[in-house]
């Protein structure tokens, strides 16, 4: 892990603690003796805090400093699965899962959580920059609880950098892919169009495009080679499965 992933991490465990407990970061400021301008540096993973004022933080916050800062190892980290919508992140996140013994997350629900709406609605009354906020105080939470997990992302993530940035530090990245032809065929079953706003009876070519065209512009985020070689498994059947599990 670099070290700007790990301060990542270390802000991202107080955070969530804040967040789960109610405290504002004054609050804890008064508690520990720690400025908020250290708090606040700590927390955007910016501050190289020292023990003792580390030390001062997780007894404010009644968490042993050793929660604070273990290392997560390569092996232990999240797996999460990337992909558009409709490439199978849910169907083969939870068999994964199982054959790991591992939790299955779905992030679209957590993001509810945090919202406290469902997905629909949290776009319909909040927009799209509000749920990416959401999205990542979710992820936020959920790398800071759980170490070992399989989490499905939502099919936009990569687009919001920052987000994506965490997710790649933090976890082992696969990119799941599938055809254009499959991915209307699972969206149109699931009912839920996001985000192939051109589907419907009349305009299936069109759609397809849309969909090539999306799949292409994934293709150029840069993908890490691992991700890449990932990325090239069936989504659906046993090699998939199979290619995974052996990475992990």
């Amino acid at each position: 892990m670099t070290e700007t992933a790990y301060l990542s991490l270390l802000g991202e465990r107080v955070r969530a603690w804040r967040s789960e407990q109610g405290v504002t970061r004054k609050a804890l400021a008064l508690a520990s003796g720690v400025s908020e301008r250290y708090l606040a540096q700590l927390e955007a993973g910016e501050g190289n805090i020292s023990v003792l004022l580390l030390r001062k933080v997780a007894r404010a916050m009644g968490v042993p400093v050793e929660n604070l800062v273990r290392e997560v190892a390569p092996r232990e980290r999240p797996i999460a699965l990337l992909g558009l919508r409709g490439a199978g992140k849910s169907t083969l996140g939870a068999k994964l899962a199982e054959a790991l013994k591992l939790p299955f997350i779905e992030l679209d629900r957590e993001v509810e959580k945090e919202a406290g709406a469902e997905l629909g609605e949290v776009f319909a009354l909040y927009g799209q920059d509000a749920y990416r906020r959401f999205e990542r105080r979710a992820l936020e939470r959920v790398l800071a609880h759980d170490e070992r997990a399989v989490i499905a992302t939502g099919g936009s993530l990569v687009t919001d950098a920052g987000t994506y940035r965490m997710l790649r530090e933090r976890c082992l990245c696969v990119w799941l892919k599938a055809s254009p032809e499959e991915h209307m065929a699972r969206v149109v079953a699931q009912g839920d169009l996001r985000p192939f706003k051109g589907i419907n009876a009349t305009s299936r070519p069109s759609a397809l495009d849309e969909i090539r065209q999306l799949l292409a512009d994934r293709d150029l985020l840069g993908l890490h080679q691992r991700e890449r070689a990932a990325a090239r498994a069936d989504a659906q059947g046993r090699s998939g499965l199979r290619h995974i599990t052996s990475q992990c």
